[in-house]
């Protein structure tokens, strides 16, 4: 099991990638983990543990969860 009380890069790869796959995100390929800064680390892992513990989501909670993806990505720490 991964370690995520560390913000790695690493890290935030593997909770961007479980994220895309629960969501189970058509446009996934959009969402690169490289595009994430760390200093969004905190942010990142709040969404990855609401999405792991959520067994379904709804349509709305789904474009909701993107479009704070896209933020989170688009954003830089000040901007946020």
């Amino acid at each position: 099991m991964t370690d995520l009380r560390e913000p790695t890069e690493d890290n935030i790869a593997f909770m961007i990638e479980a994220i895309k796959s629960r969501l189970r995100m058509a446009a996934g390929a959009a969402l690169q983990a490289s595009r994430f800064p760390l200093e969004h680390y905190d942010e990142i892992k709040e969404l990855y543990e609401l999405v792991q513990a959520k067994p379904h989501f709804s349509v709305s909670e789904v474009e909701a969860l993107v479009s704070e993806l896209g933020r989170l990505s688009a954003s830089k720490p000040s901007d946020a």
